[in-house]
């Protein structure tokens, strides 16, 4: 077992912190309408130009000057929209900074394999564990060009981290782009522009707790009916008193409803966000709020009545039902998905195949899931794989966080609990001990389902290896009831047998081998073929010859 690496022990994953849900604004008037999109242009421009001054602050940005930009915002706008939109560029700039940070590391492991291979004699082959170098010259003078580029990112990427500065976007750096491409997009120049207005626009509020419904900025009353306390430049539009703008729609949130209105009615903090779906030509309201930390279940609980063991692939999910002795029960079971199209078709597809995923692991009465705690961030670059494109494309497909995200907060309402495991030589050692053994006419094992019952074993802290089976029926301690797989304290528990069987217990030899020849047998038709039988010289007649004949072995002559 040379060259394994240390495995990291299971752990229950955290339920989720948060609750966001959505609906629809439908029948608002055109005026509605007017006034959404003036309030969002506003707020908008106010928070274009925040976020330009906390980039420009960089690392020398404090409690101070948080609060100046601030109070500038709260003239043009009011207190709350103004912490709303500073929280939102901090949090931004923030977020920037920790993918800045991953990019570096991303350039640091494409230049490390870069140079371990143009270090290698050109045709020197690679192993398991490393690439080898490359073909031929042509191709390492390219690579080298490569090796000079990244350098030279990788010197701009760390003084811009040093410095504090990050490059960020309002209304997505992929839209942006777009504008350059709108034929290949589809979309008109009118269409694309409306589109990256309405995604900079700033209509949002976060909630407080104390106060009237939970926010005083956008309130939704128990009954969804929605206002808006407007900014002061825009004052002169409220419809109702207090400066505030009621729409005509009502909201009525389908899902979590009741949760809902619970925090409505005690004044507890909600977070509302308002934006336009413009391919739709739709309005939406989403709500979120926090949940209080609740402390994940011990390990021991989640994998006392078993667990389910899902193997992640690009176009399914591979599950198999085991107990809590790590044996596999039932057959396995596939969830697919289709994770090509647009983003709402990957999302439910998604969501669909985690659904019925759920569903059976409630029917068989598992306690937990079991799944890899897969990050492919750093495995999917053409560094290290090289012309494996089509590799490379299947490890980008395999939606990782994203499921994860979604399995943890829909597992945490049916009262699963999910356990990450290490994902290391899961699907070797999955295939190698249990993808033949559990194969049959009527059941076809993939390497994807034993991959899933070698990471449930992990989950469970079995090892992942199957124990050596029992001996055939002709030996003298039978096979009884001793299965492949048992309890680690049962007694009786099978493991590697020596060669030899003849010797007392606990005397086995070394080498295997037989310390003496074994004895002749008490029997006359297994007697050796070394003795001779002859008749006795002494002859009688009569009875007594009868009583006298008889068969004595002779020794053999000397």
């Amino acid at each position: 077992m040379g060259g394994v690496r240390a495995l990291a022990a299971p752990f229950v994953v955290s339920g989720p912190s948060g609750v966001a849900v959505r609906d629809r604004l439908k029948h608002l008037t055109p005026e509605d309408e007017r006034v959404l999109q003036t309030v969002g242009e506003h707020q908008g421009t106010l928070a274009s130009r925040d976020l330009k001054t906390r980039c420009a602050d960089g690392l020398e940005h404090g409690a101070g000057s948080w609060a100046a930009r601030k109070r500038e915002l709260t003239k043009v706008s009011s207190s709350r929209i103004a912490g709303a939109i500073t929280k939102a560029s901090n949090d931004q700039w923030a977020l920037a900074r920790r993918s800045q940070a991953a990019h570096i590391r991303s350039l640091e492991d494409g230049i490390r394999t870069l140079k371990y291979r143009l270090s290698l004699p050109i045709g020197a082959k690679g192993t398991k564990r490393a690439a080898g170098a490359y073909r031929s010259r042509g191709e390492w003078f390219r690579k080298s060009r490569r090796l000079a580029d990244l350098e030279s990112r990788h010197t701009a990427a760390v003084a811009d981290w040093r410095t504090g500065r990050v490059r960020v976007v309002r209304g997505g750096k992929r839209l942006l782009n777009t504008r350059r491409h709108l034929a290949t997009a589809g979309l008109a120049e009118e269409q694309w522009r409306e589109r990256w207005e309405s995604e900079r626009w700033f209509l949002a509020a976060g909630g407080e707790s104390g106060k009237r419904f939970g926010n005083e900025t956008i309130r939704v009353t128990p009954d969804g009916r929605v206002s808006i306390k407007l900014p002061a430049p825009l004052a002169h539009l409220a419809n109702t008193e207090h400066g505030r703008y009621t729409l005509a729609s009502t909201v009525a949130f389908a899902h979590r409803g009741a949760e809902w209105a619970d925090r409505v009615e005690a004044n507890q903090a909600v977070t509302y966000r308002i934006h336009l779906d413009t391919v739709r030509g739709r309005w939406y309201l989403t709500a979120s709020w926090q949940r209080p930390l609740v402390q994940a279940i011990p390990w021991e609980t989640a994998k006392a009545d078993g667990v389910i063991g899902v193997d992640t692939n690009a176009d399914h999910l591979a599950a198999y039902r085991l107990d809590q002795h790590g044996n596999p029960v039932g057959e396995p079971h596939r969830f697919t998905y289709d994770l090509s199209g647009t983003t709402h078709h990957r999302d439910a597809q998604l969501r669909h195949a985690l659904t019925r995923l759920l569903h059976w692991a409630k029917q068989t009465g598992a306690t937990g899931i079991a799944i890899e705690d897969l990050d492919f961030s750093a495995e999917k670059t053409r560094e290290k794989h090289g012309r494996k494109k089509r590799f490379r494309q299947l490890i980008s497909g395999i939606p990782t966080a994203k499921l994860k995200a979604r399995l943890v907060s829909m597992a945490a309402e049916q009262g699963l609990a999910i356990i990450a495991v290490d994902p290391a030589y899961t699907s070797m050692w999955g295939g190698q001990h249990w993808q033949k053994p559990l194969t049959t006419p009527r059941r076809k094992m993939s390497r994807h389902d034993a991959a899933g019952i070698a990471i449930g074993r992990r989950a469970l802290g079995h090892p992942i290896r199957r124990r050596t089976a029992p001996p055939p029926h002709d030996r003298s301690d039978r096979a009884r009831h001793r299965t492949a797989q048992a309890a680690p304290g049962a007694r009786e528990r099978e493991g590697t047998r020596p060669p030899a069987t003849d010797h007392a217990p606990r005397d086995v030899p070394p080498n295997g081998t037989r310390k003496r020849q074994p004895s002749a047998p008490k029997t006359v038709r297994d007697a050796p073929r070394t003795h001779q039988w002859v008749q006795h010289p002494l002859m009688h007649t009569g009875q007594e010859r009868s009583k006298d004949t008889c068969m004595s072995p002779m020794p053999p002559p000397t």
